[in-house]
């Protein structure tokens, strides 16, 4: 199924992005879902991932959960969740086995940048999205402001101005637009 746009995203609203890294990766909190083609991916290109990783989440066999659930919204319709690491130091007590403590960036997209890809070359669908969504129809749209600035660690802040949510979201909705294609 195509990737659409949602008119949501034709609002314009008073945010700004995040501020990495003074957020210290929040989003990572959870980790994420991850299309079962996108795994594969992920462990074919595991030796160009693993030296951007501490020692211990170097593991290709502890980088997924091995759950599968379905997912109507990814190519192969099925997805399984990253290993969730516990870390005290973290915002919510734990996060994605693919952050990287030490600064706060994402192992595949520092893998991604090193192999002179994209950086977003190896990050699973749902985390170029963030904090995008894709509604019940799965087109792709942002939640309601107030539920986002609510959250500490929000991946938007209040802004003065309003801007357009498809401008301030511009480079992933390119990304992803093409990506599909």
């Amino acid at each position: 199924m195509p990737l659409k746009i949602s008119p949501r995203l034709n609002d314009a609203e008073p945010i700004q992005r995040c501020g990495w890294p003074a957020c210290k990766a929040a989003c990572c909190v959870y980790g994420v879902w991850i299309d079962l083609d996108e795994q594969a991916d992920l462990l074919a290109h595991a030796d160009l991932i693993k030296p951007h990783l501490p020692p211990k989440r170097q593991d290709p066999a502890r980088w997924f959960d091995g759950e599968i659930e379905p997912d109507r919204h990814t190519p192969s319709k099925q997805v399984t969740h990253t290993r969730v690491i516990r870390d005290r130091q973290h915002y919510g007590g734990s996060t994605c086995i693919f952050m990287r403590p030490d600064d706060y960036k994402c192992a595949l997209q520092v893998a991604g940048e090193a192999a002179g890809e994209h950086p977003w070359r190896f990050k699973p669908f749902y985390c170029v999205l963030h904090p995008l969504d894709l509604d019940e129809n799965g087109r792709i749209f942002l939640d309601e402001i107030r539920f986002m600035i609510d959250e500490p660690a929000s991946c938007v802040r209040p802004a003065e101005g309003e801007v357009v949510l498809k401008e301030l979201f511009a480079e992933e909705l390119e990304y992803l637009l093409i990506r599909e294609t």
